[in-house]
């Protein structure tokens, strides 16, 4: 079994984490933001900027608390054109033992359980994943528009858009 290397990774071994809290600032690259436009389906990532907590909370659980930013251009779900967007968002995530999720996550409503695999936790991939939750499902151009006729045609026959897409294609 090979092991998946993420596009944006930042491991903090388990061990260097004490009493105080561990803060750190992380950027993605050009690099790693080409590869995380890949993955995501975006047009660009221009940034990907974080700044991360993590605390020990007894011997076993570890708490990550991170604010990150984005600016990105997706395609617009109706006319495919660029769609500009950035989020501003904050998270928290609890890692602990696998066998504890269940008591360690009824702790904890506003945090997700994430299971500690290993000696380190790797603050990049997180934030990369909660980027992924945070972005527009259906981004649209503000100029995209569908009438009600269309979406009625549509409707009726689900496969017009097919069959116009082959006929520009045979002209």
């Amino acid at each position: 079994m090979t092991d998946i290397i993420p596009e944006f990774s930042r491991l903090v071994p388990i061990a260097r984490l004490g009493s105080a809290v561990f803060r750190q600032q992380i950027k993605a690259t050009q690099s790693e933001r080409e590869k995380l436009s890949r993955r995501f389906d975006l047009l660009a990532l221009d940034l990907l900027t974080a700044a991360v907590e993590l605390r020990r909370r007894g011997d076993e659980v570890i708490v990550l608390e991170a604010t990150f930013e984005a600016e990105f251009v997706q395609s617009c779900a109706v006319t495919l054109e660029p769609v500009a967007g950035a989020v501003s968002d904050r998270f928290m995530l609890v890692y602990g033992p696998a066998n504890a999720e269940q008591e360690i996550g009824s702790q904890r409503d506003d945090a997700a359980f994430e299971p500690l695999n290993g000696d380190v936790i790797d603050i990049g991939e997180a934030v990369a994943q909660e980027l992924s939750l945070s972005l527009p499902a259906f981004p649209r151009h503000p100029d995209a528009k569908v009438d009600a006729e269309t979406l009625v045609a549509a409707s009726e026959r689900p496969f017009i858009s097919l069959a116009r897409l082959k006929q520009r294609e045979e002209r």
